[in-house]
């Protein structure tokens, strides 16, 4: 008989292949160019916040600045975002998106949006002690497997 415990590391394996899955399949989010899951996410935090500078963005996604200006360079080929001077500090260049880069920002709200499936209602309906347990089953879990990364670097 499979135990619990079983079970559990199984889904979770499970999580992480579909997940995988997941981040390297590129979509289009309404424009005529591929988007990967990076890619989407970063304008996901650009329409989400207003006048982020590149060390803005770095800060609140926790990689380098130029990781950030690498990633803003393709969407910006791409057409999707661009830089503007801050009118309040003409050395710091802010992030913004373009029309097409607003059309890909809800195209991928609305695909949250249907692809729910019920799981942000599920989440709100959690009794506080379940929602602290799975937050620390996840934080523990994102621990383990940065320590992992970083041993095998």
């Amino acid at each position: 008989m499979i135990s619990d415990k079983q079970k559990i590391h199984g889904k979770f394996q499970s999580v992480m292949e579909l997940a995988l899955k997941l981040s390297k399949t590129p979509r289009r989010f309404g424009t005529d160019k591929d988007l990967s899951h990076s890619e989407i996410h970063l304008i996901e935090i650009v329409g989400d916040n207003r006048d982020l500078s590149v060390t803005d963005i770095a800060g609140l996604i926790g990689i380098t600045k130029g990781a950030v200006s690498q990633s803003l360079k393709r969407l910006e080929k791409k057409g999707l975002t661009g830089k503007k001077q801050d009118p309040e500090n003409l050395s710091r260049a802010l992030v913004f998106l373009t029309a097409k880069g607003k059309m890909a920002y809800w195209a991928h709200k609305h695909w949250h949006e249907t692809m729910d499936g019920g799981f942000r209602q599920y989440m709100d309906e959690l009794p506080p002690e379940e929602t602290r347990v799975i937050l620390e089953f996840l934080t523990r879990t994102e621990d383990f497997l940065a320590r992992r990364i970083e041993s095998e670097e």
